[in-house]
C-alpha cells in the first residue's frame, strides 16, 4: 500500500513514521525533533566524539564542525587547559554540540 503525505505532516528523523509538523517529539518512538527553522547538521557525532577524545586538547573537533576561530583558540590554550575540551566532550555525548551554523549534531554515523 502506498503512503500518502498530507499537508502539515512530515516524517520522524529517527523512526520514519509520519507525524504533524508542529510535534516536538515523535508520537511513535518519542524521538525529539529539531526545532522549527533549526535543521540537523550534516556533520556526525562519532567523528566529533573521536576527534575530541583523542585530539580535543588541540581543538580538532571544532575544526571538524567548522568552528575555526574557537578551534584556533583551543589549539593555543591546549583545549582551554582541558576544561573547555571536557565541556565539549560532554556536550557531544549528550547531543548538545552544534556546528558553525548552530545546527545540532544528531546522528552518530
Amino acid at each position: 500500500m502506498e503512503s500518502v503525505v498530507t499537508p502539515h505532516m512530515l516524517y520522524c528523523r529517527a523512526c520514519g513514521k509520519q507525524m504533524h509538523q508542529s510535534a516536538t517529539a515523535c508520537p511513535a518512538c518519542g524521538a525529539v525533533q529539531s526545532a522549527l527553522g533549526n535543521s540537523a547538521s550534516d556533520k556526525r557525532i562519532l567523528p566529533a566524539f573521536l576527534l575530541c577524545f583523542f585530539f580535543g586538547w588541540l581543538g580538532v573537533h571544532r575544526f571538524y564542525v567548522g568552528k575555526v576561530g574557537t578551534g584556533i583558540i583551543q589549539l593555543f590554550t591546549f583545549g582551554g587547559f582541558g576544561i573547555w575540551m571536557l565541556i565539549d566532550f560532554i556536550m557531544i555525548v549528550v547531543g548538545a554540540f552544534t556546528d558553525k551554523a548552530g545546527n545540532k549534531l544528531d546522528q552518530w554515523t
